[in-house]
């Protein structure tokens, strides 16, 4: 689980529900950073819930600190839990380019000289 992990809400309550969801599912992101740097990541999740036209729009914002890079992600939809979901999802796929390029220092370097040696 990701230690540093910090949920508010805007314009709502976050409830003990909600936020246990919340470390559940974004919490447990921490396997797909690299092993290095998972003492260093800390997390934001802002939630925020709006009326527009008199329909409501629940907004998942997710702010992911990691050593060399920031990565963020925000969704709306119509039920809050969806919306975490959907951010869960797309931050699972930034981490996985994330730690394809971080995780093995040599491995990024062989990749970087190979693609200098190609011809053009």
């Amino acid at each position: 689980m990701i230690q540093h992990l910090e949920v508010t809400g805007i314009h709502m309550q976050v409830g003990d529900d909600l936020r246990k969801y919340v470390t559940k599912k974004i919490g447990g992101l921490d396997r797909y950073v690299p092993k290095a740097s998972r003492e260093s990541v800390h997390i934001t999740i802002l939630l925020k819930e709006e009326k527009k036209k008199g329909a409501k729009e629940c907004i998942c914002e997710a702010t992911l600190h990691l050593p060399h890079e920031t990565l963020n992600v925000k969704e709306g939809t119509v039920n809050m839990f969806a919306a975490i979901d959907i951010v869960q999802a797309k931050l699972m796929s930034q981490l996985r380019r994330y730690k394809e390029l971080h995780a093995n220092p040599r491995l990024h370097q062989r990749l970087l000289t190979r693609f200098k040696r190609q011809p053009a």
